[in-house]
């Protein structure tokens, strides 16, 4: 219903889509120059993986494969790093950014950061607040009830929060990326540095793309609210 609102269109949808699409961009144009690029000790990504364990003392983190492109992430259920056939087999600096960023989301949860914690905690909320949020907001408009659309706006402020909250945490794990590279002694060139810096940026402006969105959607709701009334 909201595709027929202008000030939807204007800003909110436009802007996502805008925003969304640089932000895969400059992930795309960084993983195709730093994945056709060589490390320097020309080592895979799962032979990368191997050393952080070692050296950082994540030994009771294992690897498996997962289907598709840059599909790679950390699963704390099984305490698993799950990397894509790019990743685990390409001897690549993008690869060795990438399996070192999930390595570092697997020390965050070793260590017990607090942000993951309180993330962790809003996880099973995200499971159905977008959903119960967009329903109510449908059903506040078409029973003319203003609670409805309000209780839909704070359900929808949790999938906000929680996009707000994963900002810092994947910076973090992109810190802790970088330094496990260095104990490891697996990044030894300038090339390997920026590459590897290039690579994380880029995947962390898709998270800021998406915080944006939900924002954005977050205020254009406020607005309809505050509209009606």
């Amino acid at each position: 219903m909201f595709f027929f609102d202008t000030n939807y269109l204007l800003l909110v949808l436009i802007p996502t889509m805008i925003i969304s699409g640089l932000a895969q961009l400059w992930l795309s144009s960084a993983f195709q120059k730093w994945g056709n690029t060589r490390n320097s000790l020309d080592l895979t990504g799962a032979a990368v993986g191997e050393r952080i364990k070692q050296s950082a003392g994540l030994t009771a983190v294992r690897f498996e494969g997962v289907e598709g492109r840059l599909s790679d992430h950390f699963d704390p259920a099984g305490n698993i790093v799950r990397m894509s056939q790019d990743v685990a087999t390409k001897p690549s600096v993008a690869a060795m950014a990438i399996v070192a960023h999930e390595l570092g989301h697997a020390q965050q949860y070793q260590e017990k950061s607090p942000l993951i914690a309180v993330r962790s905690f809003l996880v099973p909320a995200m499971r159905f607040s977008p959903t119960v949020a967009y329903g109510l907001i449908v059903a506040g408009f078409l029973f003319n009830a203003t609670g409805l659309i309000s209780l839909g706006i704070l359900f929808f402020g949790v999938v906000v929060l929680f996009m707000l909250l994963t900002l810092p945490v994947e910076f973090d794990a992109s810190r802790r990326g970088m330094k496990l590279l260095e104990q490891a002694g697996v990044m030894t060139t300038d090339d390997d540095s920026s590459g590897s810096r290039q690579v994380l940026t880029a995947a962390a402006m898709t998270y800021v793309a998406a915080f944006i969105s939900s924002l954005l959607t977050l205020l254009y709701y406020i607005s309809i609210l505050q509209r009606r009334n």
